[in-house]
């Protein structure tokens, strides 16, 4: 056995289910909570009952931001995932899975597949990866030929490190919004006046790093996984071929309209309208600034009801698709328990601000990249870390005299980066394609360290 299988069986046998990763992260933030935090005039006793408060607060309480944005990024995952089950998608996925003839191959098609689509949208990125990855699974099956599916399925994951530098990134568009950075700020002991309203994508997103950055993770990725592929292994439990079921049943009355191609294409095709007139029409110049959460839903919805050609088969697709969100239903409020207990301790402040002490101009992006990458470990919601991290960043970018726009894509970075280490976004693809996080978590952990080198040596020379 060589070095890399035994590395890889090691390290499968140490992870347990996401839902359990969850819960022990819990526990050691609740810990280091009580250890850094607790002042010294409180008992240990009184001061667990108050964090177990600030737990209990980020679980259910937190209906203000929190709750919201994981309801807005959960139906842009289902959103997603019902396009991707649509039939344009199963055609166009038929079609790019046709030069899958071996491991590398198909670990270079499916990486650099998954993340050009992820740099467009997170959720469709991630679903597209899944199903992708299991449509080859499928043909090797079928065609009885080794593969080794867990590399496989790792390529699929690719995206969710892609993800924050492209035009869904959640920092990026929450700081393009008008007046959300002075909302962060505010009751912080900062000059509002010389901090910037917003600061729009072409400075961040659209900037010649992130370019530059993101070409070469197109580049390096899937040679990458075209190299660890070269040599196939054969994995015993691919998945069996799904045929669609035919649907002759007959129709009448108003259920004719639930089938009808023409509400379809017409609801769809005016939300489209809506979402174009609100992008390019309405606005008085042209910008990004309508790249939000809810402006990526409400086009992702009429897309849907236009490829799904009928609100019958965009209903299905819906129910499956809902339940590959189950398990994110089912962890968020444990994410949102850390991070009520990291906020209300106080705990973050005392992470980000042990990294802003440290540093100097040239060095923030740096540390921010650094924390970043650590908090996301604790609360994997890139939009959950800017409403935390956001206002410590931009306020000590001021202090430091360093770019703001550097700062927001070094949290970027440090957030899609770590992602390759926390399941939890895993969850949906695990459960289209059978696979279980020790298996493509090894795999993960390469593209980790890649990643690691590309993000920090952008954050350097640019």
């Amino acid at each position: 056995m060589s070095f890399s299988d035994k590395f890889i069986k090691g390290y499968s046998k140490l992870l347990p289910s996401p839902f359990t990763i969850a819960i022990i992260l819990t526990v050691i933030t609740f810990i280091l909570a009580l250890v850094i935090t607790k002042p010294e005039n409180v008992g240990i006793g009184t001061y667990s009952i108050d964090l177990l408060k600030h737990w209990e607060n980020g679980l259910w309480n937190n209906t203000s931001s929190g709750l919201y944005f994981a309801f807005q990024m959960m139906l842009m995952l289902v959103l997603g995932h019902i396009i991707a089950l649509s039939k344009p998608v199963a055609k166009f996925i038929n079609y790019i899975i046709q030069p899958c003839v071996d491991t590398k191959s198909t670990a270079y098609v499916v990486t650099i597949s998954t993340i050009m689509v992820s740099l467009f949208n997170w959720g469709l990125g991630l679903i597209f990866g899944a199903i992708l990855a299991r449509k080859v699974g499928e043909k090797f099956n079928e065609l009885n030929k080794p593969l080794n599916y867990p590399l496989i399925g790792a390529a699929a994951y690719s995206g969710l490190m892609v993800w924050h530098g492209g035009i869904s990134g959640s920092a990026p568009i929450k700081a393009s919004d008008e007046g959300n950075i002075p909302t962060l700020l505010n009751g912080m002991d900062v000059d509002l006046t010389t901090v910037p309203s917003r600061i729009d994508m072409s400075e961040t997103v659209f900037s010649p790093m992130n370019i530059v950055v993101t070409i070469v993770l197109l580049i390096a990725l899937p040679l990458l996984m075209y190299w660890i592929g070269r040599k196939d292994k054969p994995y015993h439990n691919l998945p069996k071929l799904t045929k669609e079921e035919d649907n002759n049943e007959e129709v009448a009355g108003a259920e004719k309209l639930d089938h009808s191609k023409i509400l379809a294409f017409t609801i769809g095709g005016f939300i489209i309208f809506y979402a174009f007139h609100k992008a390019v029409i309405q606005p008085d110049y042209l910008s990004l600034k309508f790249l939000q959460p809810n402006f990526i839903n409400l086009t992702l919805l009429g897309l849907s009801l236009i490829m799904h050609s009928s609100i019958h088969r965009f209903l299905k697709a819906g129910n499956d698709a809902i339940l590959g969100a189950t398990g994110i239903l089912l962890q968020f409020p444990l994410y949102f328990g850390i991070l009520g207990l990291m906020v209300g301790s106080g705990l973050i402040m005392e992470i980000s601000d042990a990294f802003v002490d440290a540093s100097n101009e040239n060095t923030f992006p740096l540390y921010t990249f650094a924390s970043a990458g650590i908090v996301n470990i604790f609360v994997p919601s890139g939009g959950g870390q800017w409403a935390v991290q956001g206002p410590i960043i931009i306020a000590a970018a001021q202090e430091l005299g360093a770019s703001y726009s550097k700062s927001i894509m070094a949290l970027s970075y440090g957030d899609q980066l770590t992602n390759m280490l926390q399941p939890f976004w895993a969850l949906p693809l695990l459960g289209i394609t059978g696979l279980k996080a020790k298996d493509i978590l090894p795999y993960t952990l390469i593209l980790f360290l890649a990643g690691l080198i590309i993000f920090v040596l952008g954050l350097i020379i640019f």
